[in-house]
């Protein structure tokens, strides 16, 4: 397929697929051609030459390359393997459905057509600040990883309780599904798999029927340890995360939204001092900062290529999806007293 257009398709024209659709306007060889929603005004006012279907079905049946995916997490699975299926590319935000078993069903459809691409939207390993961590770890200069910590919150707001992403019946579970599987992913970006885990889930202040806050100790196969909060009850919103290494520490902090509210992005290096003579846990930091958020853009453009050019999905792959969802229940699990509560997630 090199050297030819992609014509594509998005189901879900909320935030997201309008925040796709912008990707994919810019690059030379997409041609976004037709979309879908129940209420399709907002994206018809920014994206007026794109024809909208009658429903979910019909675009992906129709002449089309590959569709986006930028459903509630309810609808995802269906139309990702109707999709896969009808023999189009897929390109879905996470998380990858309700459950485990939405992914592993999504995997079984995604063997069925081996020569079809599927990749999920794991947008933060595409941040300038943890590009930049990753290629100071992999460069050995502060030694190896000893442990992470993550933590990434959020506060509501109003209308939190109202918001689909509140509902149970529609996400299945929380803000660990919703927000803090970005940081699972980011573990795992940086570690090996995790084989054990702990945790305390809870829903402390909102009125919803999911956890508004998750606390867990992961150990990987290295025996490292990744301590992760994720909440929305965090008033200030904060995006932290902490690697350690034996030669010194990396921190990102702040990570570059739309509403630039969890602050400014970027990345502190430092070598650990334990000699003597010197001042004893105030290294000299260097901080870089970033002023762009490009992680949209490489995404989409990654998945482009991958189309194009025959190439394997390396970021945000099905098995990669699969690992982060198992993490996520594995987390809940975990925590007998909260699986016996209203808050509990769907499991199947």
């Amino acid at each position: 397929m090199s050297n030819q257009s992609i014509r594509v398709g998005i189901v879900g024209l909320g935030k997201m697929g309008i925040t796709r659709a912008r990707e994919l306007d810019r690059h030379p060889a997409a041609l976004l051609t037709a979309g879908y929603d129940p209420r399709p005004e907002m994206f018809s006012e920014c994206f007026p030459k794109v024809s909208i279907s009658q429903s979910a079905s019909e675009l992906v049946h129709g002449d089309i390359d590959a569709v986006f995916v930028c459903t509630p997490n309810h609808f995802t699975p269906g139309i990702v393997i109707e999709a896969l299926d009808a023999g189009k590319h897929v390109f879905c935000e996470k998380p990858p459905g309700r459950t485990v078993a939405d992914i592993e069903n999504i995997i079984a459809a995604e063997k069925r057509n081996p020569g079809l691409k599927l990749t999920f939207g794991f947008n933060h390993r595409y941040h300038g600040g943890i590009q930049e961590a990753k290629r100071i770890v992999d460069s050995g200069r502060l030694g190896h990883i000893l442990w992470l910590r993550g933590i990434y919150g959020k506060s509501g707001g109003v209308g939190f309780e109202s918001q689909w992403r509140s509902k149970k019946d529609l996400v299945g579970a929380g803000i660990l599904l919703d927000q803090g599987i970005h940081m699972l992913d980011l573990f795992r970006f940086f570690m090996d798999d995790f084989v054990e885990v702990k945790s305390m889930v809870s829903t402390a202040y909102w009125d919803i029927d999911v956890e508004d806050n998750a606390f867990a100790l992961l150990r990987d196969t290295c025996g490292r340890i990744a301590m992760l909060h994720s909440s929305s009850t965090q008033w200030k919103h904060r995006f932290s995360l902490e690697i350690y290494l034996s030669d010194g520490y990396i921190c990102v902090n702040g990570i570059l939204s739309s509403t630039r509210s969890y602050g400014e992005e970027s990345v502190s290096v430092a070598r650990k001092q334990l000699g003597e003579g010197t001042a004893q846990g105030k290294p000299r930091e260097e901080i870089l900062y970033f002023d762009a958020d490009p992680s949209w853009e490489l995404e989409v453009a990654g998945f482009l290529d991958n189309v194009l050019n025959d190439t394997p999905v390396e970021s945000g792959n099905s098995e990669q999806a699969l690992k982060a969802m198992r993490l996520v229940y594995e987390i809940y699990g975990n925590d007998e007293t909260f699986m016996k509560s209203k808050s509990a997630p769907i499991m199947e």
